[in-house]
């Protein structure tokens, strides 16, 4: 490690740009080990300071301004600027640069994959390519020439539409490309290579013809349909739900498969890991189909919601990422189911954002400073972020939102803005008072709410008051009241809702409630009967629930509730229950007889969505479970868990079976009602394999033969990669002999055996390291094996013998010299050592300090380790 510290960046200190970029022609000589980029732009001086620009692992050729060369006093070059300290009021400036994307194995920038030239430019990988004011606010219109070897890269990209082409004398051709809207270079995208493409088209709501094509490699043509099917319904959802029309000719996707993100939204040129692409139904699962059609929308949406208007700085990053989170997420409910949707983010966000709220990196939705901006690629900024969003549709009704985005949209096109401009849109729009809403933007942390409750029969009422707090987090000691909506209703004993009336003010069966105060007290008149409450319908807002349900009042929510997230809710905070007594060494009986019941009964309902009922009987996952002790005990937490299981499952054994054998299916389709039918079997599979009896096991062998789609042969293999059997290594043997060629499918086969409970599984891991099968350098490798393994297997990272702590810390030193992204993006397991007991935080404090210590350390793995270990 460096002497000197990474420089801290923080908001406060931003300034406008010294210098207006009026237009940017790019030229790309493109060579794998040295491609020359040439980049002519023309510029306005906006104030008398130097032009100061980015570059990074650039080889400098030449500096000319208005066709004169620079000599090298007339600017000063350094690792990472380029510094002109006199420049015209108006000039052009030609910058001649060398790259080799080869050696590039950071993935930012321009660099190879599978032997196709890529560009990843968010946040800062534009300085890679030429040096340049790299920073959201610069934005231009952009001119790009392509060009390259016509047989080895018959195929030349970029932004917007193709103006002219042609080939040249040596066996090398050129494309020309125009983008006719203004954009930031964090936007731009270049790919050349040997892909081939399907193609199909989209007519908008004004009549116009937009061609659509996703490039990917030759053997990967079949594995397309389902993705440009996404991309269509997304274009007509967006016309349809927020009245935006696509702007270019023509839509392009292409599937790299070494990528660090799951897709960038480049204008007019998205470029999309694999992995969120392909499908078909021998290699994909219905979960991959599903996050398929979510990130295409995803990317889509981009185009209004970050590219046509676009952050002033990355401190606004949650006003473009939260934002469309927030439409795909609308998006996929419309799609399939809201209810599921709703509980799959939910999940997402209190198994892991809470956690990251808890944790040394709690930021808000909008961060103060950072050192390392790839490191605020975050589940605090998306997925929190699109909460945010959600409580203004929620406050706002569907028609106050739509009329506050209609109106930022047509405010800001062709702007670099601020989360201030989105929450002025949506007050300007509605009228409305949000001041105190923003502190959702500043302060960092989940809110917790308490709430009690008191039913008067004489008079009529019933009585609620919240109360609100937010623990510390490392920049803030104290929190404001947030402004935080309640969505709630009231069920009678019949568990029919209750029409609902403050003083003389009739709400109805559902309202929300404006909680505002650190505590504050609402009377519902009118009310006849003791009610059971149903607070925080579709999880109104992001925060942690404190009430004294009964039992049976939960399990009276579980049966009746007509908000279909809260009766999933009501099913895990009973099971939460029984788990925290397990882990304690106690057992109620009562309790987890009730539990017990409604899972029976759950599986003989035959009038509930099948992909309802599978939800329903999934336990909370052991990350979230462990938020509910301090300090938390991982092996305690999965073998109870994991005893409840068996418990389910040897007591509703014939009706698991039962059900398991009446949903099977023929043909398979991804709509619902096939996807909840696979989901419920496979459910009840779980459960029966968890037995660990021949012939439970015999049942998941015989799924795993028999299976002619990958979700059910996942299914299978899931629940026998966690048995000690001979049967185990043969079907895992089989599945990589069928698939070994298939990156994607093997990245399955390797995320199974990295999160198997089994007790060897880190040794196992170790030598998947050394097989074929596995590549450092791809981030979907990395993150199938070491990031699975570190995350998403509790029982075997936290042993107490530190292993997994050592063997994290190896793979993020190793890494970091590769690809510092991933190796900070790994880390995040070990900087949560304040969970856990004093042996075990002593050894993950013992690893953060040995990364801290080592040399060359970059800016992203410093910035999480150092703050880590504070």
């Amino acid at each position: 490690m460096t002497d000197t510290a990474p420089k801290t960046i923080y908001l406060s200190d931003y300034q406008a740009p010294t210098h207006e970029v009026l237009s940017l022609a790019l030229h790309f000589n493109l060579h794998e080990t040295a491609t020359v980029v040439t980049a002519t732009q023309t510029l306005q001086r906006l104030k008398q300071a130097p032009l100061v620009l980015n570059g990074e692992a650039l080889k400098l050729l030449s500096v000319k301004i208005d066709g004169e060369l620079l000599a090298s006093d007339r600017y000063q070059l350094t690792n990472e600027l380029l510094t002109i300290a006199h420049t015209p009021e108006q000039f052009t400036l030609e910058i001649v640069t060398e790259t080799n994307p080869k050696e590039n194995t950071s993935l930012d920038g321009l660099y190879l994959s599978s032997g196709n030239f890529c560009t990843q430019c968010e946040a800062e990988g534009f300085r890679r390519i030429t040096y340049y004011q790299d920073r959201p606010d610069v934005m231009t219109l952009f001119t790009t020439t392509i060009e390259g070897d016509k047989a080895k890269y018959p195929v030349l990209l970029s932004n917007g539409n193709l103006i002219d082409s042609g080939d040249l004398s040596d066996g090398r051709h050129w494309a020309k490309w125009q983008d006719p809207f203004k954009k930031p270079c964090y936007l731009f995208a270049l790919v050349s290579g040997d892909l081939q493409y399907i193609e199909n088209h989209f007519t908008t709501m004004s009549g116009r013809d937009v061609t659509l094509r996703i490039y990917v490699e030759s053997h990967n043509i079949d594995k397309c349909a389902h993705a440009m099917g996404s991309l269509q319904r997304s274009m007509k959802w967006d016309e349809e739900v927020y009245g935006r029309e696509y702007d270019l000719d023509i839509y392009m996707i292409v599937a790299v498969d070494d990528f660090n993100m799951g897709a960038m939204e480049n204008k007019g040129l998205n470029v999309f890991n694999s992995k969120f692409i392909l499908a078909k139904p021998d290699t994909a699962t219905d979960i991959d189909y599903a996050q398929i059609e979510g990130v295409v929308a995803h990317e889509y949406f981009h185009n209004w919601s970050g590219n046509r208007v676009t952050c002033r700085d990355w401190f606004q990053l949650s006003l473009k990422e939260g934002f469309t989170v927030f439409r795909d997420q609308s998006f996929s409910g419309d799609m399939f189911s809201h209810a599921v949707k709703r509980i799959e983010d939910v999940n997402m966000l209190r198994s892991a954002q809470f956690i990251e709220d808890g944790g040394p990196m709690s930021h808000p939705i909008r961060p103060e400073s950072y050192v390392e901006i790839n490191n605020f690629y975050t589940l605090t900024v998306y997925e929190k972020g699109s909460e945010v969003v959600r409580m203004y549709h929620t406050l706002l009704g569907a028609e106050g939102f739509r009329k506050g985005t209609d109106l930022y949209f047509d405010r800001h096109d062709g702007q670099a803005v601020t989360c201030e401009d989105f929450i002025k849109a949506m007050e300007d729009a509605n009228g409305a008072d949000l001041s105190q809403f923003k502190r959702w933007y500043s302060q960092a942390g989940t809110p917790e709410v308490s709430i009690s409750t008191e039913y008067d029969a004489v008079a009529s009422t019933y009585t609620v008051v919240f109360s609100q707090s937010c623990p510390p987090s490392p920049d803030e000691a104290e929190k404001l009241a947030y402004h935080i909506p309640v969505l709630m209703g009231l069920l009678n004993k019949q568990g029919d809702a209750m029409n609902l009336q403050m003083a003389d003010q009739k709400l109805g069966v559902n309202t929300v409630l404006n909680f505002t105060q650190d505590e504050q007290v609402f009377v519902f008149t009118e009310v006849h009967e003791a009610p059971v409450p149903s607070f925080f319908r579709g999880f109104s807002a992001p925060v942690k629930i404190s009430h004294e349900y009964s039992d049976e009042s939960l399990a009276f929510l579980m049966a009746h509730d007509s908000d279909e997230f809260n009766r999933w809710d009501a099913g895990q905070r009973l099971a939460i229950r029984i788990i925290e007594n397990r882990v304690k060494g106690t057992v109620n009986s009562a309790t987890e007889k009730l539990h017990s019941d409604a899972f029976g009964q759950l599986l003989e309902n035959t009038t509930l969505d099948a992909n309802l009922v599978a939800e329903a009987l999934r336990l909370p996952k052991e990350s979230y479970l462990s938020e509910f002790f301090s300090p938390a005990d991982p092996l305690a937490i999965h073998h109870s868990r994991r005893d409840i299981v068996k418990s389910l499952a040897a007591t509703h054994k014939e009706r698991l079976l039962s059900l398991y054998h009446r949903l099977v299916q023929q043909d398979y389709n991804i709509d619902s009602v096939s996807v909840g039918k696979r989901s419920l079997r496979n459910t009840c599979l779980a459960y029966l394999v968890a037995l660990e009896t021949q012939d439970v096991i015999d049942l998941a062998v015989a799924q795993f033969n028999a299976a002619e789609n990958m979700t059910d042969v996942m299914a299978a293999l899931a629940g026998l990669v966690n048995i000690n059997c001979t049967e185990r290594d043969e079907v895992l043997a089989q599945f990589y002999a069928k698939w070994k060629h298939d990156p994607l499918v093997v990245d399955k086969w390797l995320a199974l055996q990295a999160t198997s409970a089994l007790p060897d599984t880190l040794n196992h891991v170790e030598l998947l390291i050394e097989h074929e099968a596995f590549n450092i350098k791809n981030p979907n490798k990395v993150r199938s094996l070491i990031g699975a393994f570190c995350a998403a297997n509790p029982v075997n990272f936290h042993q107490q013998d530190g292993a997994g702590y050592k063997f994290l810390a190896d793979y993020v030193l190793a890494l970091n010299e590769l690809n510092p992204q991933i190796a900070a993006r790994l880390l995040s397991p070990l900087i949560q050592w304040h969970r856990y007991d004093e042996a075990r935080q002593a050894q993950m404090k013992l690893e953060l300090k040995r990364i801290l210590s080592a040399n060359n350390l970059s800016k992203n793995v410093f910035e999480i380790a150092s703050k880590g270990l504070a």
